[in-house]
């Protein structure tokens, strides 16, 4: 188990301003990892997320910009959601999030893991998604800048 404490969850803008989901008060967030490891967390490597995209055990969200995959690249399997939209989507209807985004909503015991190009907006979306109820949670933090390179290598 992993025991994170953090004072501010997420900002979000309102008008010239911004407002803090959770301001100065610290929630702990417990958790857990469906990998074996000797030190387990919610960092997953390439291998990993090769593994989960095989076997079909994760939606992966990709949160980069559109115009990023198309001039970088994207994993094969993933699902588009910028990370400016990753709060508003993660509370559609599945319906919803389908039409929107072309691939299933994960339901809040779902593995979901966050990747981007280099690992800072996927760590900003799993603590949105944790403020959401999301209880496994997953950050690819190499991004597509390791996918990239270790498909390369293989």
């Amino acid at each position: 188990m992993v025991f994170w404490t953090f004072t501010s969850v997420a900002s979000f803008p309102v008008g010239r301003g911004s407002v803090s989901s959770v301001g100065r008060k610290t929630t702990e967030l417990l958790l857990c990892s469906r990998f074996t490891s000797a030190t387990p967390s919610n960092i997953v490597t390439y291998k990993q997320l090769r593994q989960l995209l095989t076997a079909q055990n994760a939606v992966v969200i990709d949160v980069r910009e559109p115009w990023e995959l198309r001039d970088f690249g994207s994993i094969p399997g993933t699902v588009n959601v910028p990370l400016a939209q990753v709060n508003t989507a993660l509370q559609l209807s599945p319906a919803e999030f389908k039409e929107k985004y072309g691939g299933e909503m994960p339901e809040r015991t779902d593995t979901v893991v966050f990747t981007c190009l280099a690992g800072i907006r996927s760590k900003n979306a799993l603590i949105a998604a944790v403020s959401l109820g999301y209880t496994d949670v997953q950050d690819y933090s190499g991004g597509w800048k390791d996918w990239e390179k270790n498909e390369k290598e293989m």
